[in-house]
């Protein structure tokens, strides 16, 4: 069954205001949890509005990524996964996703997550949280990896050419 729309469009609007408020401050602070707590709406709004398979999947790991993301960060937990495993990215669902820290993982996989939400749903409320999602998600890379923030960006640019095509 259809979620219902009659407040969809005051809530998405709300949220992207939220979201970029998040930004701002998290950027200027250099604090990702800043903009982890700001994002926090929009995903569980994004978890209510998902009703595919695949779309509702997507949206239950983003917000457990989310959640995993803000307890690392609390914690202060800090481990190059890149150096572990001897890679630079990994392959998720199709996609590379740049490795570093194992705080940058948590919003390179929402990015992956979000184009994932962006691509296999047909509503408009979806694709426009997917999109908030996406954005943020840079954000909360270059607070925490301003480094990797740049090949992260080049992943999307390439995604983005793709589905241009």
């Amino acid at each position: 069954m259809a979620k219902p729309t009659k407040h969809a469009t005051q809530i998405c609007a709300v949220l992207s205001a939220v979201a970029l408020i998040g930004i701002v401050i998290g950027v200027v602070k250099q604090s990702p949890l800043v903009v982890i707590l700001f994002l926090l709406p929009t995903v569980v709004y994004e978890v209510y509005r998902t009703e595919g398979k695949s779309t509702k999947w997507a949206s239950w790991v983003l917000l457990i990524v989310l959640v995993i993301e803000a307890l690392l960060i609390t914690a202060g937990v800090s481990f190059d996964l890149a150096g572990f495993l001897g890679v630079s990215e990994a392959t998720v669902a199709g996609y590379d996703v740049p490795l570093g820290d194992i705080k940058v993982v948590g919003p390179s996989l929402m990015a992956v997550l979000a184009v994932i939400l962006f691509v296999r749903t047909y509503g408009r409320y979806t694709r426009w949280l997917a999109a908030i999602i996406f954005v943020t998600s840079f954000a909360i890379v270059y607070t925490v990896d301003p480094g990797i923030f740049g090949r992260l960006l080049q992943f999307a640019v390439r995604e983005g050419l793709q589905q241009v095509r």
